[in-house]
């Protein structure tokens, strides 16, 4: 289990390399339903409730350092996410093992985005407390796949395509260009992440006879998962998959 941000991240983009050369194969199996309470990961950040994270100014340096931090926090859990479908869920087609390879090497060349800035202003990862609020869900959907795509892409992650324009609109503000055109490159990619995971959840939603969207909402209500803030990305989210009505129940639920 790799806990090194950067050897992470570098043997996530070979796998997936090797993946697609076909020197690896996705061996059919038994979905393991027990969650891995710790994954790969680094002593630091110190992981902290998402209340006690403290808020910072983006004017100060620190601030600014803080807000790249939380960035690159989310891209990391995101690697370990997504290699934790690969894993956890063997009963599921090839097509889907590749679908989150992809997604992992992606969040891979992300992270290392965000950290390069992170280290352009003297900090890294690591240097501020963090909450494990995306970790959570994970060990929580283990044991289901439909809910594993219903509250990790279609709700923590879509949440990103509502917040990306803003904190690109803040780093944009104090100058920090470099910045804003990272966010630019994950908002691209993020979507076909969420496109992904409400592709895989209509799919199973239909091979179990469920309504997709009234089954989102129940599952939301049934694991008190954090409905989205408006104002939401809606050209982001019907790109990824949502629907006009839904956007307007999310809005109005919201």
């Amino acid at each position: 289990m790799l806990c090194d941000p950067v050897a992470k991240c570098a043997a996530t983009r070979s796998l997936f390399a090797d993946w697609r050369e076909g020197l690896h194969v996705a061996l059919p199996g038994a979905d393991d339903a027990v969650p891995i309470e710790v994954p790969g990961r680094p002593l630091r950040p110190q992981l902290v409730d998402g209340r006690q994270v403290p808020r910072r100014g983006i004017g100060s340096r620190e601030g600014h350092a803080a807000l790249l931090h939380a960035i690159a926090h989310i891209e990391f859990n995101a690697i370990n996410l997504a290699l934790d479908c690969v894993l956890r869920f063997r009963s599921m087609p090839a097509e889907f093992h590749d679908d989150w390879l992809r997604v992992a090497a992606e969040e891979a060349y992300h992270f290392g985005l965000v950290r390069d800035r992170l280290l352009a202003l003297g900090f890294d990862y690591g240097d501020f407390p963090a909450h494990n609020g995306l970790w959570v869900m994970a060990c929580r959907t283990a044991h289901d796949l439909l809910a594993r795509m219903a509250l990790v892409p279609r709700v923590l992650e879509a949440r990103g395509l509502d917040a990306t324009p803003p904190i690109r609109a803040k780093l944009q503000a104090i100058g920090d260009e470099d910045s804003a055109a990272v966010l630019d490159i994950i908002l691209r990619d993020e979507i076909g992440h969420v496109a992904i995971g409400d592709r895989w959840f209509r799919a199973l939603c239909a091979a179990r006879g469920r309504e997709p969207e009234q089954t989102y909402l129940a599952l939301i209500d049934h694991f008190d998962a954090p409905r989205p803030h408006p104002p939401l990305h809606r050209e982001a989210r019907l790109a990824a998959g949502f629907s006009e009505q839904e956007l307007d129940r999310l809005t109005g639920a919201a």
